[in-house]
């Protein structure tokens, strides 16, 4: 029996590149990359040399099994998970933790997000692979740190306990300014936190134990009822009672025996129109475009048209333009914080009609 196994966490709205992705149909769901593939279709195929097909878990919202099926008809419906509500990482991890201990309680683990984006696959391939030999064996919780391109204020940071490639983690950091980013570059060992996590199942299992009992607690006493008929309708009793933790602040700012590998296989957790446009190939007026655009006089601009209708923009420069078929959006580039507002807007107002 192969005892690799990917996690692959599904659950998330994508709310920060609307009026693109919606609650019917989320980020992780769409080619916003423009390839032709999904970031969750885009996921499944990087570990898939890595890892047996039926070796994965995706972990959804209830709302999104049919989704999950639709991307990776490789996968049985027994292995999508499906969370009745959102309550945030720690969760999620801990649902996908007692379905393996029920299916092959010596499983080594990683845990990756559903939408991000990796420049060279091999070598995160051949990292993940080193991850996985070093988990084995030992009661570690692993986790990938990037080390950092430029002083970015929109990741949290892992602070290195040593120089060596895998070594203990010295403390995690929230999202700095800009002066505590360009301070973390500086002393090199610092590292962007990628949310990627690899472990024995063991080993997260004993984790969940000690520093989130208020969830792990839950779990144990329906354990019995997980890889049967009768997991879907303990979930909803579980997560009737889960409190929303991510497992940053769960479980790996609290644990004493957590690792970092440090990694540069080009990462991008591609969560803002901003980081797409970084990504994105652009013309000589640094405008980058999806769709049928036309730009004149501008430079700057992050474009996602659709492909039937012409678009044309005059005199605009650093704005962020997304239509679709029944919203619009145009923003200023160094405004596009302001979404998250014109959401909350949007709930009140529109009664969600547009979200």
């Amino acid at each position: 029996m192969n005892n690799n196994y990917c996690i692959i966490m599904a659950g998330g709205v994508g709310s920060r590149f609307w009026p693109v992705s919606r609650r019917n149909l989320p980020k992780q769901f769409l080619d916003i990359m423009g390839t032709g593939k999904s970031f969750i279709r885009h996921t499944f195929e990087r570990f898939l040399p890595i890892i047996p097909q039926e070796n994965f878990l995706v972990v959804t919202n209830a709302a999104y099994k049919s989704l999950v099926l639709e991307h990776i008809p490789e996968l049985k419906s027994s292995q999508v998970l499906c969370e009745p509500v959102g309550r945030n990482t720690t969760p999620c991890i801990a649902y996908a933790a007692y379905r393996l201990k029920a299916v092959n309680p010596q499983a080594e683990v990683v845990v990756a997000p559903s939408d991000h984006f990796i420049f060279d696959e091999e070598t995160f391939r051949k990292d993940i692979t080193d991850c996985l030999e070093f988990v084995a064996d030992k009661d570690v919780l692993m986790t990938i740190g990037i080390k950092p391109s430029r002083p970015d204020t929109g990741y949290g940071y892992i602070q290195a306990g040593s120089t060596d490639v895998m070594g203990p983690v010295a403390s995690f950091r929230e999202k700095p300014n800009l002066e505590v980013a360009i301070s973390y570059l500086a002393s090199r060992n610092y590292l962007w936190n990628a949310g990627i996590f690899i472990w024995s199942n063991q080993a997260i299992l004993k984790a969940l134990n000690i520093c989130v009992p208020e969830i792990s607690t839950l779990f144990n006493a329906q354990q019995k009822a997980f890889n049967t008929p009768e997991e879907d309708t303990v979930i909803q009793t579980i997560y009737a009672g889960c409190p929303s933790i991510s497992i940053d602040y769960g479980v790996m700012e609290k644990a004493d025996n957590v690792y970092v590998r440090k990694c540069d296989f080009g990462w991008n957790d591609v969560g803002t129109w901003g980081s797409l446009y970084q990504l994105s190939a652009k013309d000589e007026n640094a405008n980058a475009t999806q769709g049928n655009v036309r730009l004149y006089n501008s430079s700057g601009c992050m474009v996602k048209a659709l492909a039937e209708k012409m678009v044309v923009i005059d005199s605009l420069s650093d704005y962020i333009i997304a239509d679709t078929p029944d919203a619009l959006m145009i923003c200023p580039m160094k405004n596009e914080q302001h979404i998250k507002q014109v959401l909350e807007d949007l709930k009140t107002v529109e009664k969600g009609k547009y979200i």
